[in-house]
């Protein structure tokens, strides 16, 4: 009897949170799947059923392919990117500065720069696009080609130019992630026990040999949870290439990337049964990548 209250008592506590999930969440990717087997105009009472033809249609598509393609070159730079200068940085706040004291100890000022590292992140993602749109002006009242201009050379189209323009948005999009993930490896490697890097100091280990001997490993778990996120935002990036770039990943579709697509034809051409079978695509290609993510880094714990 005792145990029936107590599953009383956690079922009662669930119950909402699972009807909220099921409602907002659950609700509205099953009626995703269902609008991508229609020809649904986002008005009409009744929408044709097609069948799989807009996934049929998904293959034939030019600007699809550009999309995935620019996806791809996303997933590839914006993890490592961002991984391996908030790695450094965390590592020089908490354990740049050597031995100092008792133990182990960051660089100097280490609790200032770590609110100037995550500033960025308290910053919506409209701003950040505004503030780089200036920055990134392809005259000389831009900041980047203001400076050039100072220095004797010619402006650069930073977003006109189609070959820079993907990886000057790319280039933002670490600068704005690096905060967070400084502020998360921290996390992580104070967790780490100082007698660790103690005792390796003591042995003649330099910062090199302390950061990939003992620091990289034991951050396994945390880098592999931050890996995951940035491959997820890789798979986004709607918000910022709007502003930057607009709702057509100008230069000539150079920066476009799915979320774009899908608000394209869903509100521009009226095609929300093509932009829902858009949706389904990007999401199984997001829940592939987290599952392989986490099946092929997965290893035993190691206890501290």
């Amino acid at each position: 009897m005792e145990r029936w209250r107590t599953y009383g008592f956690v079922a009662g506590f669930l119950a909402v949170p699972i009807v909220l999930y099921t409602v907002f969440v659950i609700s509205p990717y099953v009626q995703a799947f269902q609008i991508s087997l229609t020809d649904w105009n986002g008005i009409a009472a009744r929408p044709g059923y097609v069948g799989l033809d807009n996934f049929r249609r998904l293959l034939g598509d030019e600007v699809f392919w550009r999309a995935l393609r620019n996806h791809g070159i996303l997933l590839l730079v914006l993890p490592i990117a961002t991984i391996v200068i908030a790695l450094f940085f965390a590592f020089l706040l908490n354990l740049g500065g050597g031995a100092r004291g008792p133990g182990m100890a960051g660089v100097r000022g280490s609790a200032f720069y770590r609110v100037v590292f995550f500033f960025p992140q308290v910053l919506a993602v409209a701003v950040v696009g505004v503030l780089f749109k200036a920055v990134y002006r392809p005259d000389e009242s831009g900041v980047i080609n203001g400076a050039l201009v100072r220095l004797g050379a010619d402006p650069v189209g930073w977003l006109i130019e189609p070959d820079l323009a993907l990886w000057s948005i790319i280039a933002v999009m670490v600068w704005q992630a690096v905060g967070f993930y400084v502020v998360l490896f921290s996390a992580g490697m104070a967790a780490i026990p100082k007698d660790y890097f103690e005792a390796a100091a003591l042995d003649g280990a330099g910062r090199a040999r302390l950061f990939f001997s003992i620091t990289l490993p034991l951050l396994r778990d945390t880098v592999q949870v931050g890996w995951v996120y940035l491959g997820i935002a890789a798979f986004d990036g709607f918000a910022l290439i709007q502003v930057l770039a607009g709702d057509k990943g100008e230069p000539d579709g150079a920066t476009t990337v799915l979320p774009i697509e899908i608000w394209k034809n869903a509100f521009s051409y009226s095609k929300v049964g093509y932009a829902s079978a858009m949706g389904v695509a990007l999401f199984f290609l997001t829940v592939t990548f987290a599952v392989l993510t986490l099946r092929t880094t997965r290893r035993e714990r190691i206890d501290l």
